[in-house]
């Protein structure tokens, strides 16, 4: 057990040389639309560009970036050691209590700073601090660069790929155990327990989301998690977590019935299996991801559903921190009007759900990782008619 948890990882999760390669790519980017300095506020990003893993993001971060020379990172003086400890590209500025990280800025950067992007869509950017970064510090001009790192995190590297799939292998661990857990007279709170307990001894480390266990009274909600409602016979349970390592996060979702499912249940469980299958088979690089919703849509419209649609059939993931694992405040899926391009290395959380239909409800979900030789799988916890 000890050799195991020491081959586990730990931050920083990467090798200089990966974070030089991204650093020189946001550089590139800023380069192209004439920015001098960017000041990065979204953990995800800040994370993507030093390896800054801790929860001390609920404070303001600003990491600056400028075209050429030394970054910078400002946050509270307090973060000093896990700053030390992680962060080997970027020189750390500590602020006060009584001071803002624009205070630190203001210490640590040049007087006159010409082009300055920020994040204006940035959860971590709260207006009032953004008011005064422009106070505070002289720009030449002031732009809006959400979004430039965003893109650039879209394709994982080789490295990213394994943390991924080393996710999905704690989202599988914590589902097989949450759905052992569920019986009638089991609570949710218990199966919300036992998932959380696998994925932690699984090498796991806390997700954006905790798990969503919900059971039939609250079946329709959608971002809550568990209470202390026990289950009934003929209930259905619904499941959604994910494993996280190192940042990185593996989605799942499976529908379990406690005790029989109604009659239409194999009938719904098949239509869904058949459009997750159409999905990862259309899924290859340079598709648009609106032919990939269209592929979903085409089973469930044959399988007379015309009239059900989806907001999208799946949606990007990867680094996540909290209040998330969407990869920031914002969702891109793999909606009916999106141009985006699929890319190799791309990485999502396919979900083929059938629920509120009229015929019956069923969903899957799984972790997909676009690879060289086309979509892989990464959750493997069965996804058929599951009866506890």
């Amino acid at each position: 057990m000890l050799e195991k948890i020491r081959r586990e990882p730990a931050a920083p999760y990467f090798a200089p040389d990966e974070f030089d390669r991204r650093r020189q790519a946001v550089r590139q980017a800023m380069a192209r639309q004439g920015i001098d300095t960017l000041l990065l506020s979204a953990p995800e990003n800040i994370f993507y560009l030093t390896g800054l893993d801790h929860w001390g993001y609920f404070a303001p971060h600003v990491l600056a970036v400028p075209v050429e020379g030394e970054m910078v990172l400002a946050t509270r003086a307090m973060e000093k050691v896990t700053v030390a400890n992680q962060v080997g590209n970027a020189r750390f500025e500590g602020h006060r209590d009584d001071e803002t990280v624009v205070d630190a800025l203001a210490r640590a950067l040049p007087g006159r700073l010409g082009s300055v992007g920020i994040e204006s869509w940035s959860s971590g950017l709260p207006h009032g601090l953004a008011e005064m970064l422009k106070q505070k510090l002289a720009a030449s001009r002031w732009v809006d660069a959400s979004g430039i790192v965003d893109h650039i995190r879209m394709v994982k590297s080789p490295a990213e790929q394994e943390l991924m799939r080393a996710a999905a292998r704690v989202s599988d661990a914590g589902a097989m155990a949450g759905i052992a857990a569920v019986a009638e007279g089991a609570s949710e709170r218990h199966v919300a327990a036992e998932a959380e307990r696998a994925m932690i001894e699984a090498g796991g480390t806390f997700a954006g989301f905790g798990p969503f266990i919900r059971s039939t009274r609250r079946l329709g909600e959608e971002h809550t998690t568990w209470t202390g409602d026990r289950f009934a016979a003929g209930d259905a349970v619904f499941f959604e977590l994910s494993g996280c390592v190192g940042r990185y996060h593996a989605p799942l979702g499976r529908l379990v019935h406690v005790g029989h499912a109604p009659r239409e249940t194999d009938e719904m469980a098949a239509v869904t299996a058949d459009a997750f299958d159409a999905v990862v088979g259309t899924m290859r690089d340079g598709i648009l991801f609106r032919d990939v919703y269209a592929a979903w849509q085409g089973v469930v419209d044959r399988a007379g559903l015309a009239h059900y649609r989806r907001h999208h059939c799946g949606y990007m993931v990867g680094i996540g921190c909290p209040p998330s694992w969407t990869g920031g405040n914002k969702v891109t899926g793999l909606r009916h009007d999106s141009d985006i391009v699929l890319k190799t290395g791309m990485s999502f959380h396919v979900l083929s759900w059938l629920m509120g239909t009229g015929r019956g409800d069923f969903f899957i979900s799984n972790a997909v990782l676009l690879g060289p030789s086309g979509a892989e799988v990464l959750t493997r916890t069965p996804s058929g008619v599951t009866i506890r």
